[in-house]
């Protein structure tokens, strides 16, 4: 269906300069120099914006004032930017629905209606019942704030634990709750961070840490030391009884879950903080009355996770000698790989995920970073393969032993995620709830391309743009990558970009390495010492746009966040005239100490860390902060959270602050400071504030002017 142009529509109108080149550059704040001067491995290095990492400061409070004035001033003076959150508004505001979960007679889903500042958890008997509201975390908060942390329902369906964050930070308060009541029962679990919440009968596990010395610094603190515990429904926290601890080594991470039948408790270890990228696997069969744990897997060089058990084996997905991923049935008495029978053997295409329901096996693969998925019997005999409507990403595929059918999502750049519902017999896929946004997909054109990094490396990169532009190299160009932490960027929906592509920007997504797009190769080849591969490629791909007349580098815009943060301060420290805006957020900047705050010490298994003398060296030469110079930079939006405590504000702090000395150009740079939010908008109001800001600032810089 064509729907008709909104009242909003876009008229572009392209300038060869920018209209507002003759703004004078914003009085930055200054910012005062401390003495401080640090030595690593016979190198010293003066470190004078410190002081900022004291985050409760009364100092840093001024500062932040005076530096969010500068931006707010300066944002308030384009005069587009009311109209374009406006129309970022409109084209955000329509129903958002999650895959439903179905058990026992009931299905839970999530809910949005379009600009609520929270999802709604709704609850409903039978296919055709009534939903009704479990949680509504918008009642919980004056400013929207409050946020659905996670949930899980015990076998039963009598209890549901569910998680509260407040103000956009990681940590969460857990609640029980009695379904048929909508009650909570006494008893409020404290200082979760990183946890699932998986029952047992009455009770769940969860994993903790220790409430932190001074909880008024709470965002900053070294989380340290967790542990897992099993909470009883009803009780108080002080009677959780302790199952597994390991003080000797208090930067790992331990988790316990169970299989769907709650016969196996399955201990997870992982030990990142000293390099190591997998985990080890340990087990007690609950039926059998076993009350220690049995190791599977104790080294952490490899990745393991429990699928599901069948009988008294364990599905067990990993990469041991299969770095594009394999599913294993494993005998907990005999856990030797030699006894190991593979059910789903490695392809040439990456394993993206694997699920359990109706007994089968659903797996989904990754082919040039699209999805293709496949169902097998559980020998692993595949037994049909599942269509798509075009090249995109799913997600879901699982559910219960008992399920006829399973419920997926599947989406792509310009097809809006839909639901999907997979029937086990008949082997057909239907469209279960598909949104109704407002715009024509067939106004928008989507390829992927390869490009030639600078070793040689073959990168994929999509690209999306109105149909029918001219490629003369004028238009303007959003690079967007990520980079790290074996997370591929898939094609996906948003509909924020709608307004972008309207005004005939071009929106490009290399699939630059560090991600799992091709497998723990290619996230291997972007981590420690070969850092530097990810930042030549998200460079070589901004060459091809250019080379390719996509674009020009007066008119590209970079963009990325959190490791994809560290990768535009990367891009604009070493090739600053390569592009035109760079919009950093909630980046990673200073990488000699990111393992120094919360939860840093786990991303040393991808980054390296400045202890080790090897690692210090290769880290030093593309840490941005210690790569600023005087120069021409590109026209800057650091944007960060007070509330952010898994990169804490003091990366962008100290960046800004040296970014704002050694800046010689006419190009502002300035860092947009959101309250009570945290490493991601903690609601629809405050993500939609911040993008309406992040594309006003791209688009003033880059001299397009949309006329609404």
């Amino acid at each position: 269906m064509k729907f008709p142009r909104s009242a909003f529509a876009a008229v572009l109108l392209l300038l060869t300069s920018p209209l507002y080149a003759q703004d004078p550059p914003p009085q930055y704040p200054a910012t005062p120099h401390g003495n401080q001067v640090d030595e690593y491995f016979g190198t010293r290095l003066p470190d004078p914006f410190r002081w900022l990492e004291e985050d409760t400061a009364k100092a840093v409070a001024e500062w932040v004032t005076r530096q969010n004035n500068v931006t707010f001033s300066y944002l308030e003076r384009i005069p587009f930017r009311a109209r374009l959150k406006a129309r970022l508004e409109e084209i955000y505001n329509y129903p958002k629905y999650s895959a439903p979960m179905k058990r026992l007679g009931l299905t839970v889903f999530l809910r949005n209606d379009g600009l609520q500042n929270q999802s709604v958890l709704y609850i409903q008997r039978g296919r055709d019942g009534t939903p009704e509201v479990l949680i509504d975390p918008n009642a919980l908060s004056a400013d929207g704030t409050a946020r659905l942390a996670g949930y899980s329902f015990s076998r039963d369906m009598r209890f549901m634990a569910y998680g509260l964050s407040r103000g956009g930070s990681d940590w969460q308060d857990v609640y029980v709750m009695e379904v048929a009541t909508r009650e909570n029962l006494p008893g409020r679990l404290r200082w979760l961070k990183f946890s699932s919440y998986q029952w047992k009968g009455n009770g769940f596990y969860y994993s903790r840490f220790d409430a932190p010395a001074d909880t008024a610094r709470a965002l900053t603190a070294t989380n340290e030391n967790q542990r897992v515990y099993f909470h009883r429904a009803g009780t108080d926290q002080r009677e959780d009884q302790l199952v597994f601890a390991d003080p000797v080594h208090p930067r790992r991470f331990h988790a316990v879950g169970t299989t769907d039948d709650e016969r196996f408790e399955v201990l997870t270890i992982s030990d990142p903080s000293t390099g190591k990228r997998g985990n080890a696997l340990y087990v007690r069969n609950a039926a059998k009355g076993e009350q220690s744990f049995r190791a599977l897997i104790t080294t952490f060089d490899d990745n393991f996770s429990v699928v599901d058990n069948i009988g008294e084996s364990l599905l067990v997905r990993t990469d041991r000698r299969a770095p594009n991923g394999k599913v294993v049935l494993l005998d907990p008495l005999h856990p030797e790989e030699e006894h190991w029978t593979v059910v789903l053997p490695e392809k040439t295409e990456p394993l993206r995920g694997v699920g359990t329901a109706g007994g089968k096996i659903f797996a989904a693969y990754m082919k040039d970073v699209a999805s293709t998925a496949g169902v097998y019997d559980r020998t692993g005999t595949l037994e049909n393969e599942i269509s798509f409507p075009t090249f995109g990403a799913v997600s879901g595929l699982g559910g219960e032993p008992e399920d006829t059918t399973v419920f997926y999502t599947f989406t792509s750049f310009t097809f809006p995620t839909t639901i999907f519902e997979y029937n086990i017999r008949t082997r057909a896929s239907t469209v279960f709830r598909a949104p109704e946004v407002k715009f024509d997909p067939r106004a928008y054109a989507t390829s992927q391309v390869f490009y030639q990094s600078k070793d040689g490396t073959r990168v994929p990169m999509f690209i999306v743009h109105k149909a029918g532009i001219t490629l003369n190299g004028k238009n303007p160009a959003l690079l967007y990558g990520y980079g790290g932490f074996n997370i591929s960027v898939r094609p996906a929906f948003d509909p924020l970009l709608i307004p972008l592509l309207d005004q005939g920007v071009v929106y490009a997504s290399p699939n630059i390495r560090g991600g799992s797009e091709y497998g723990e190769k290619w996230h291997e080849a972007g981590t420690k010492l070969r850092k530097q591969n990810v930042f030549d490629d998200f460079i070589a791909a901004a060459e091809w746009l250019i080379a390719n007349k996509y674009t020009e580098a007066g008119r590209l815009a970079i963009k990325g966040g959190s490791n994809g943060g560290l990768l535009v301060g990367a891009f604009m420290t070493q090739r600053p005239a390569l592009c035109k805006v760079a919009l950093p957020a909630v980046g990673v900047m200073d990488m000699l100490r990111f393992q120094k705050f919360t939860i840093g010490w786990n991303w040393v298994a991808d980054y390296g860390s400045s202890d080790d003398s090897t690692q210090f060296r290769a880290i030093l030469k593309y840490s941005p902060l210690h790569n600023l110079r005087p120069d021409s930079f590109p026209a800057t939006l650091v944007t960060t959270a007070d509330h952010d405590d898994r990169v804490v504000p003091a990366h962008s702090f100290k960046f800004i602050a040296a970014l704002q000395e050694n800046q010689k150009g006419p190009n502002p740079v300035l860092i947009r400071i959101q309250t009570r939010s945290g490493h991601g908008a903690s609601s629809t109001t405050k993500r939609l504030e911040e993008t309406a800001d992040m594309y006003a600032f791209m688009l003033y810089n880059l001299g397009v002017t949309p006329l609404f």
